[in-house]
């Protein structure tokens, strides 16, 4: 019996995209990926990711996952300037103040989003088995079968085929045309659901030193819908985000920017960003409301064809979970790839999302620029983590533990109803909750601490948690 050879169709060198087609040929397919843009040969923008310029993060769960796929990235993005550090060191004004540093929590890597796309996508062009194929726009999807029981796709643009595999794997992003090519094959596509807060984020670029190597959050509040972070990346740069929502959100202008700083409710990040010096200008986006579609629910759901990263689930991005996700999910195509048909790679695919879209889901439903209210459960659940945060800032070592780990996607939900974290909730019933955390003083004349450096830190045997 002769066996048709497998080959893959990605749609899109997204990161969703690159990882998904690691996985396939780790699961034995030949892989060709289709991206629209000609891509850069440096760590520059490109006009198919608008939020390139904004301030990315990637989780320590995705961090173990991309390692999984492309061993020794993390080497890889160290040798290139990435900065690693522990969350828990991160200057954090939360909701209910400050929060205590932590000299344990889980390390992440932040860079320039078209810095780490471009390391990515050189590990995965150089895997055997994998072709990238530039300025190709896709126009729709033609199923034909090789043979009984065998069907294939033809990847079209325009008229004409571009592409032929047994499977293909949508990762356009939030632009795909997913739904309309269903239609042209008679599959009626589900409708998304879509909450909206109507963030709007603004970024900007700044070089100097600073008496810290980590960075600081004022995140916004139902209170107060205006929020800023500030980050350290590759080469001793930092990027200083601001996001706010509705009539919050912040201007274009670098005037309009530092100016937004100011009236936070706590001047932190304007006085961090005060001691740097601007590296470009403001680069502004608002394309972030959560989308997400069911796909692989219906029972007419096609054979080898499967969605991933935003063209199946869009997150608002200042939860800063998408790239972790995407991650996670080619993660699982490595191994279901090899044993599962489509339609439940797809589920288990859609499953990945559940709890990283109940996270920013609940916590937009509380913005007053949202439609649409939390249900009883989201609640319930808020008023829950909501005492959890204040016992963190506090200083409560079982709710700081358990909240990281869940929002790192490195531990399971019930770790939030966890009998430590019952009990403290309990006894705060009684005893009331400790002041937060003093606000941490930065010495802005003293000399910068030193970093290790990316030598140094590429020797290391891979990502640590404390």
């Amino acid at each position: 019996m002769i066996r048709t050879q497998r080959t893959a169709v990605v749609i899109g060198a997204s990161f969703a995209g690159l990882l998904a087609a690691a996985a396939a040929v780790r699961a034995g397919y030949q892989v060709t990926v289709l991206e629209r843009d000609h891509l850069p040969a440096g760590p520059e923008p490109r006009s198919g990711v608008p939020q390139s310029e904004q301030a990315h993060i990637l989780l320590h769960r995705g961090l173990l996952a991309i390692e999984s796929l492309l061993p020794g990235i993390e080497a890889d993005l160290l040798a290139h300037g990435g900065s690693t550090f522990n969350t828990g060191e991160i200057l954090w004004f939360g909701e209910h103040g400050w929060m205590p540093q932590r000299p344990w929590s889980y390390e992440i890597i932040s860079l320039n989003r078209p810095l780490l796309e471009l390391v990515v996508r050189d590990l995965v062009a150089a895997l055997p088995g994998v072709t990238i194929t530039q300025g190709v726009r896709v126009s729709g999807l033609r199923r034909t079968n090789l043979r009984r029981d065998d069907q294939a796709w033809e990847v079209l643009d325009h008229t004409d085929v571009v592409a032929t595999g047994t499977l293909v794997i949508d990762a356009s992003g939030r632009t795909s045309r997913l739904p309309h090519w269903l239609g042209d094959l008679g599959i009626t596509a589900p409708e998304p659901t879509v909450i909206d807060a109507v963030l709007g984020y603004a970024t900007r670029r700044y070089r100097g030193t600073l008496p810290i190597t980590t960075g600081a959050v004022v995140p916004a509040t139902p209170d107060h819908p205006a929020g800023a972070l500030v980050l350290s990346i590759e080469d001793d740069g930092w990027l200083v985000c601001a996001g706010g929502y509705g009539e919050r959100r912040p201007g274009r202008s670098n005037e309009e920017f530092e100016d937004y700083l100011l009236q936070l409710r706590d001047p932190m990040v304007a006085e961090i960003a005060a001691h740097l010096e601007p590296d470009g200008d403001v680069a502004i986006h608002r394309q972030t409301a959560n989308r997400r579609y069911d796909y692989g629910s219906s029972p007419d759901w096609p054979a080898g064809l499967l969605v991933v990263g935003d063209a199946m689930c869009a997150f608002n991005p200042i939860y800063g979970q998408g790239i972790t996700v995407a991650a996670m999910q080619a993660e699982l195509l490595r191994t279901a790839l090899v044993t599962s048909p489509s339609r439940q790679i797809q589920r288990k695919l859609s499953a990945i999302v559940d709890l990283p879209w109940s996270v920013a889901t609940s916590e937009d439903l509380r913005m007053p620029t949202s439609e649409g209210e939390q249900n009883f459960g989201q609640r319930a659940a808020g008023l829950w983590l909501a005492r959890m945060v204040k016992l963190a800032a506090a200083g409560n070592e079982p709710c700081t533990r358990a909240f990281a780990s869940v929002y790192h996607l490195m531990g399971s939900p019930l770790l939030l109803v966890s009998p430590p974290v019952v009990r403290a909730i309990a006894g705060s019933l009684f005893t009331g909750i400790p002041a937060s955390a003093p606000r941490p003083h930065l010495d802005f004349a003293a000399s910068r601490p030193s970093r290790p450096s990316a030598a140094s830190l590429a020797g290391d045997s891979g990502p640590q948690s404390r």
